[in-house]
């Protein structure tokens, strides 16, 4: 009994020898060492959607001038108090392609079949399939959408060492980043990406981003940039779990520590409670 007893303790350890041996033989394969936590490089420029521009309409997006209109709407909400078209604020996903903003650590997992992108900030994940496969005949939109790779051995020594995305899928709200820059309301963005390390530089992940949207003019291309971490601190974080704002129609307002609805800005309309249940006198 003694031994019958052992039998499934011994299958598990093989089990596990056989999987510990096959990621060491991944890790040495033809793919590249992305381990680690990746953080934002160009910290003195934190929140712009292109780090060499600066924020607000400094960014030049190429938007039409209808989606132009908006934005500048929405700068002009934020400027008094509001927060303009910026999803983020009510802890929706930030979503593609401002989910690769880094302004919290990326994490990298590379296997053959797909390379996994995860944040600690809201949880989000992103899957790029590099396996092959086609785009389905009908794409369920996401805030990620979804994304297929494939890798490129650009330098010829054997190993991997760039990764092509395609992104197609992803659906409103959602925006470039917190100035609440716009997509086009159809749906039909798509993003590319051109992901690698510098090679004077392997410590500097860089990531050429394009864009291609009905509200640009053009498609835009913008470069991000990603300091490696050797020993991350993965911090938890919930957006919900102290998040004050408080949406009633089209104003925000904040709850106060004691329960309280406050302004936002200056002059605020107050908030409109005839739905709401009055206590009785």
């Amino acid at each position: 009994m003694l031994y019958r007893g052992l039998i499934i303790p011994i299958v598990l350890l093989a089990t596990l020898c056989v999987a510990i041996a096959d990621a060491r033989a991944f890790d040495n394969a033809s793919y590249p060492a992305w381990s680690g936590g990746w953080a934002r490089d160009r910290s003195s420029k934190t929140g712009n959607w292109d780090p060499d521009k600066p924020r607000g309409l400094g960014q030049q997006a190429p938007l039409t001038p209808e989606y132009q209109a908006l934005y500048e709407a929405s700068l002009a909400d934020q400027e008094h108090g509001g927060q303009g078209v910026n999803p983020g604020y009510t802890c929706q996903p930030h979503g593609m392609p401002r989910i690769m903003n880094g302004n919290h650590p990326l994490f990298f997992a590379v296997t053959p079949e797909a390379t996994y992108i995860m944040r600690d900030i809201a949880n989000q994940f992103r899957r790029i399939h590099t396996d092959g496969r086609d785009w389905p005949a009908s794409l369920q939109h996401s805030s990620n959408g979804y994304s297929i790779g494939k890798w490129l051995d650009q330098d010829g020594d054997g190993r991997y060492d760039t990764l092509l995305v395609e992104t197609r899928g992803m659906k409103n709200p959602h925006s470039y980043d917190s100035s609440g820059i716009p997509f086009h309301k159809d749906n039909a963005t798509v993003v590319k990406e051109r992901i690698f390390l510098d090679k004077k530089d392997p410590a500097l992940m860089l990531d050429e981003i394009t864009t291609i949207d009905n509200a640009l003019t053009r498609p835009w291309t913008v470069t991000r940039s990603y300091r490696h971490v050797a020993d991350p601190k993965w911090v938890e974080y919930f957006c919900a779990e102290d998040n004050h704002h408080l949406v009633l129609g089209k104003e925000d307002y904040l709850v106060s520590e004691d329960g309280f609805i406050m302004p936002t800005r200056k002059d605020q309309t107050p908030p409109d409670l005839r739905n709401f249940e009055q206590p009785r006198r």
